[in-house]
C-alpha cells in the first residue's frame, strides 16, 4: 500500500526542497527511506503505540523518520531544539520514548538530555559516544513497501505557557495508514490544495502545525519547501524562486513582512500564491487588513491547537465582513460556557469549548485532562471568546493571561494588537504584575523598531496612543523597552518568561 500518490512516485517528483542548500528529496527516495526506517524501528523492538522521539533542526530526516513512524503505528514526539537539556530530558522521560534520533547540530543537547536514559539513540549521519548512525543503520534494510502498515500519530508537547509542557496524546487512528485525514479534507476543500501544490513552510518542523501541514501536502502529492528560520525578505524571494502556491504563517510573520521597506514590498512577486493560511494567535485587525490589501483576498485563517479538539476557519472574504473573527467551526461544534459549564448566550464572553470533536488526553496528567473537559464532555484549549449570531468565533485572550486590575477584567491581547500597529514598535508583550492597590497592574514590554528610539517621549506617545483607542483602564501603567522579546521560532510569544521575571522582581507590588 502506497501512502504517497502513485503519480508522485512514478514521476520522480520532488517531495521536499531545502531552500537553504537548494537540495531536493524526491518522493521515490522519501518513500524508500521511510520504508527502511520503519523496518529498522521494528528491528529495535518498537511496536504500535510506542514512542519515537526526534530532536532535529529543519532537514529532510524530519520527513524520512516521521513517515517511517507513520507506517508502523508509532507515536512521534518531536522535541524543540530550543529547549534546555532539562526540559528535553523531561519530555524523553515523560513520553517513555524508546528511540531518539537527533541531528548533528542538536548532538550536544541530545547527549545531555538522554544521558543514562533507557533508550536507543542515533544521530542522523554520524556516530559519537552512545549515538549510532541512523542513515547507516537504515541502509541495511529493504526499500520495499511495508506489507502490513499501521497508521501512527504524533504526540507533541505543548509549549508550556503555564509550566511544564504536556504531551497531547490522541488515540491511534482506527483507519488504514493511507486513509484521507481531516487536514487533507480541509486543505482540499478550503484552500485548493492538491498534487500541484508548492507549499512554503515558514516555521520549525518540530511544532504541530508546520509538521502536520507539511505531511498533509505529501499525502496530496505536493512539494514542501522549507528553510531553517523565518526571514521576511528571504520569504519574499522564495515565493518567486519556487512559484509557491500555498504557505502558512503566524501573525508575527505578517508584521515582519509589513515592516519591510515600501520599495522592497512593492518589488516583490507573489503572483503564484493561491492561498495563504495563518493561525497560532489572533491577528491584529489592521495587520490582516494590510496583508489582504497587499496580497489580495487569499489570506485564510483557522483556529485550533495541538489538542485539535476542534477547528474553526474563515476566508478573507468572510473576514472582511467579520473583521477580528477566527471563523466558524469546521471540526466540532463551538460552545461558549462559564466556569460551571452553563451555556452562554450569543456575544457573551466565556470559555471556548468544542463539542463532538476529536478526543485527546494529556499524557501522564489525568488531572489536566479532566480540567480540559467540562461536565458536558466539551473540550477546551484554554481560550476565552464569544460567538456572534452567525456562529463566528471571536477570541478575547488566553484565560490564564487575563489581568484583573481593580476588579476589572483586562485582556492583554487587545492591547498588544493595538500597540504593535504603532509605526515605531516592532514587538510587544502585555501582562499583569502584582500591585498592592489594584491587585494587578498592566505592564507593556516594547521592542522598538529602532533601539535608539527608546525614550520617555516614546513612552508618552504610546500611552496616548493606547488611551485614545482603548481608554485609561486598559492603558499600561508601566512601559519598558527590550532589544528583543522571547519568542519561539514559530513566532509564538513566550510571555510566561517575562511574567515570571517581573513577578519575582515585584512579588507584592
Amino acid at each position: 500500500m502506497a501512502i504517497f500518490p502513485r503519480e508522485a512516485l512514478e514521476q520522480d517528483k520532488p517531495a521536499c526542497i531545502d531552500a537553504d542548500s537548494g537540495e531536493t528529496l524526491r518522493f521515490r527516495d522519501l518513500d524508500s527511506r521511510a520504508n527502511q526506517g520503519a523496518r529498522l524501528l521494528r528491528s529495535l523492538g518498537l511496536r504500535p503505540g510506542d514512542v519515537l522521539a526526534l530532536l532535529l533542526h529543519n532537514c529532510f530526516e524530519v520527513f524520512e523518520i516521521a513517515w517511517a513512524a507513520q507506517r508502523i503505528g508509532l507515536y512521534l514526539t518531536s522535541i524543540s531544539s530550543k529547549l534546555s537539556a532539562t526540559d528535553a530530558r523531561y519530555i524523553l522521560e515523560d513520553s517513555s520514548a524508546k528511540v531518539l534520533v537527533a541531528s548533528p547540530p542538536c548532538a550536544t543537547l541530545a547527549a545531555e538530555a538522554a544521558r543514562n536514559l533507557p533508550l536507543q539513540a542515533f544521530l542522523t549521519h554520524a556516530v559519537t559516544g552512545a549515538f549510532g548512525d541512523w542513515a547507516q543503520a537504515r541502509s541495511a534494510f529493504s526499500c520495499e513497501s511495508i506489507a502490513d502498515p499501521v497508521a501512527g500519530a504524533d504526540m507533541l508537547y505543548s509549549s508550556g505557557t503555564t509550566g511544564r509542557p504536556k504531551g497531547v496524546k490522541p488515540p491511534l487512528p482506527d483507519a488504514p495508514a493511507d486513509a484521507v485525514t481531516p487536514l487533507m479534507r480541509m486543505g482540499q476543500t478550503l484552500y485548493g490544495m492538491g498534487s500541484d501544490c508548492v507549499y512554503l513552510s515558514t516555521s520549525p518542523l518540530y511544532h504541530a502545525a508546520p509538521l502536520r501541514w507539511a505531511m498533509t501536502i505529501h499525502r496530496l502529492g505536493g512539494t514542501v519547501v522549507f528553510n531553517e528560520r523565518f526571514d521576511a525578505q528571504t520569504t519574499l524571494l522564495l515565493l518567486r524562486k519556487y512559484n509557491i502556491t500555498h504557505a502558512t504563517f503566524v501573525p508575527t510573520h505578517f508584521i515582519r513582512l509589513l515592516k519591510l521597506p515600501a520599495d522592497t514590498r512593492a518589488a516583490s512577486d507573489h503572483s503564484s500564491l493561491r492561498a495563504v493560511i495563518h493561525a497560532a494567535a489572533p491577528c491584529p485587525v489592521p495587520v490582516k487588513r494590510a496583508m489582504i490589501d497587499w496580497w489580495g483576498p487569499i489570506i485564510h485563517e483557522y483556529y485550533s491547537g495541538t489538542e485539535t479538539c476542534g477547528i474553526t476557519a474563515l476566508s478573507a472574504d468572510e473576514w472582511l465582513k467579520k473583521p477580528g473573527s477566527v471563523g466558524r467551526a469546521v471540526l466540532g461544534k463551538i460552545r461558549i460556557a462559564d466556569d460551571e459549564g452553563t451555556l452562554l448566550p450569543v456575544k457573551a464572553v466565556g470559555n471556548v469549548y468544542f463539542a463532538d470533536g476529536p478526543t485527546f488526553e494529556y499524557h501522564n496528567d489525568p488531572e489536566k485532562t479532566r480540567s480540559a473537559y467540562n461536565k458536558h464532555g466539551w473540550a477546551t484549549m484554554g481560550d476565552i471568546g464569544h460567538v456572534d449570531a452567525d456562529g463566528y468565533l471571536f477570541l478575547t485572550d488566553r484565560k490564564h493571561f487575563m489581568i484583573i486590575s481593580g476588579g476589572v477584567n483586562i485582556y492583554p491581547q487587545e492591547i498588544e494588537n493595538l500597540i504593535v500597529t504603532h509605526p515605531r514598535v516592532l514587538d510587544v508583550a502585555v501582562f499583569g504584575v502584582p500591585d498592592e492597590e489594584m491587585g494587578e497592574k498592566v505592564v507593556a514590554v516594547v521592542q522598538p523598531a529602532r533601539w535608539e528610539d527608546r525614550s520617555e517621549d516614546l513612552v508618552d506617545e504610546l500611552r496616548t496612543y493606547v488611551r485614545n483607542a482603548l481608554g485609561s483602564v486598559k492603558c499600561p501603567k508601566q512601559f519598558d523597552f527590550r532589544e528583543a522579546l522571547p519568542r519561539e521560532p514559530t513566532g509564538k510569544l513566550m510571555k510566561r518568561v517575562l511574567q515570571e521575571e517581573y513577578r519575582l522582581a515585584n512579588p507584592r507590588g
